[in-house]
């Protein structure tokens, strides 16, 4: 069986973690002493401050240190990795060709786009090369897909950044319950639950979105009379200008 390493233990490694039944084949390694110790109590991992280990005991190493780390910690394992071990970076903008160059020829490297909610077992990886092991793992956090590299800028800005766009459609619609007058922590209930139900009955009944907006919008009805004005207004402009920059920007650190 093999052993899971890490290279980083923060929140999205942590996310990973959560999704591995048998965690007695993990070990990490994290160089603040307070997050090594806050995984060892939550998770019952073993935590080291060495990376060589996972580079020395694991076959299958997750990279998940910030992208500022990457060269630091591909100087201290690149001698002991070997061809049989497979390195998965879910590191942002480090592509396969800088992950090559920095930990060398010898080990199998994956690169991984995740995003924020690995942390409560919803996440949304895309994988490149495909790698049934990577799936099987990452599957068990959430939804995986195997995408050309070439997608990789826009899946960062549709999956990864796009977390925080759902967050503020959920924030505008709240502040304009306010103005309804509805108490702040009433809209902030009403606009979080709301789209948390909608997105899980979309998820579990996949059907045509403008089929299930059709449903919702009764003529003459309430959803109507609102769509009337957003369908009006420059949102769709406003979203797909919002991704575009993202993707911009994914490929400029990409290539940096």
């Amino acid at each position: 069986m093999d052993k899971i390493g890490f290279l980083g233990a923060g929140k999205m490694a942590q996310g990973i973690l959560a999704a591995i039944d048998d965690r007695r084949r993990v070990l990490m390694a994290e160089k603040v002493e307070a997050v090594r110790e806050a995984v060892r109590v939550k998770f019952g991992v073993k935590v080291t401050d060495d990376v060589a280990a996972i580079a020395r005991e694991c076959n299958l190493v997750f990279l998940a240190v910030r992208p500022n780390d990457v060269d630091e910690v591909a100087a201290a394992v690149k001698p002991l990795l070997k061809r049989e071990q497979t390195l998965v970076s879910i590191v942002a903008g480090k592509t396969l060709a800088k992950l090559r160059k920095a930990f060398g020829p010898k080990v199998k490297i994956v690169r991984v786009m995740p995003n924020l909610a690995l942390r409560v077992g919803e996440g949304m990886c895309a994988i490149t090369p495909k790698n049934a092991k990577v799936e099987e793992i990452l599957g068990a956090a959430g939804k995986t897909v195997v995408l050309k590299e070439k997608d990789f800028n826009a899946v960062t800005a549709l999956s990864g950044s796009g977390p925080a766009y759902f967050a503020y459609m959920q924030k505008m619609m709240a502040a304009a319950g306010v103005k309804l007058g509805l108490k702040p922590s009433v809209a902030a209930l009403l606009s979080a639950q709301t789209m948390y139900g909608t997105a899980k009955f979309l998820k579990e009944n996949p059907i045509d979105l403008d089929e299930f907006i059709a449903g919702v919008c009764t003529k003459g009805g309430t959803t109507a009379a609102g769509m009337v004005h957003l369908g009006k207004a420059p949102f769709a402009k406003a979203v797909e200008k919002t991704l575009a920059a993202a993707a911009k920007r994914s490929a400029e650190l990409a290539g940096a």
